[in-house]
């Protein structure tokens, strides 16, 4: 049984993707638009936004700052004034490596601002009209990030374990209320975030790929959508070993 009302018809569809203006939200926004929905585009980039817009008759951009929670609301309400919204994607990222010998404060907090703050932002304005509604799908892109703690991702990694516990909650919370929820955990997906890691990338796919992969998850109804699976599944089994296991793996594996 799903844990969610699947999703395969997009054809009269509202979908509101933020943080679409590059690599996976933009990727799904483009198989959004190809499958027949209504897609509207935010992200603070409004040149990006417009050409995406242009190249997708009837698709809209917002351009919009998701750390700004009086602009999230307003947008919302120009969204949400558009007709039913069926879908929220909320796909805005930030990433710098941080490690704690090198602790920086303003990072660690504008990590939190994009990556987690700014998904209850979006959360605070639209969960209301689905609780009306009685409809409704909320996801949240997170990260194998997430799971576990890892060198170089001090700041990252915690926005993203905070995500995960996020979307568990909420969908605790409201699977009795037909609003569905679901949590990306992407492995390394080409985007402009990943371009700047300096190591090799196992299992490297595309933005296509991902947004392949996220629509496919929505159509089987699924919570956790993880991909690529020959990478996550590793990431999954690793995070079930005892602590000094995983501490042990974790830096043989990283050499750090």
């Amino acid at each position: 049984m799903p844990f969610n009302p699947p999703i395969a018809d997009w054809r009269g569809k509202t979908v509101w993707l933020v943080g679409a203006s590059t690599g996976i939200g933009q990727a799904t926004a483009h198989a959004l638009h190809a499958q027949g929905a209504k897609v509207f585009v935010s992200a603070r980039k409004a040149d990006a936004l417009a050409a995406f817009v242009q190249g997708h008759p009837g698709a809209v951009a917002l351009a919009l700052d998701v750390t700004d929670p009086l602009a999230v609301k307003a947008a919302a309400q120009s969204v949400l004034a558009a007709g039913p919204l069926d879908v929220m994607l909320y796909c805005a990222g930030y990433y710098k490596e941080l490690r704690a010998t090198a602790f920086d404060l303003p990072e660690m907090l504008k990590h939190s601002e994009v990556n987690y703050h700014g998904a209850l932002y979006l959360i605070d304005a639209v969960l209301p009209a689905f609780l009306a509604r009685g409809a409704g799908h909320i996801s949240l892109i997170s990260s194998v990030a997430g799971y576990g703690g890892l060198p170089k991702s001090l700041a990252y990694g915690p926005t993203k374990a905070a995500l995960i516990n996020l979307a568990e909650t909420l969908y605790l919370d409201l699977q009795d209320s037909r609003i569905g929820i679901s949590l990306v955990c992407p492995g390394f997906v080409e985007t402009p975030l990943t371009a700047q890691n300096q190591f090799a990338m196992p299992a490297l796919i595309s933005p296509a790929e991902a947004a392949h992969e996220i629509l496919q998850g929505w159509r089987r109804g699924q919570f956790e959508i993880h991909f690529p699976r020959r990478f996550t599944l590793w990431m999954k089994a690793l995070n079930l070993l005892p602590y000094r296991a995983y501490f042990a793996a974790v830096r043989k594996i990283t050499s750090l």
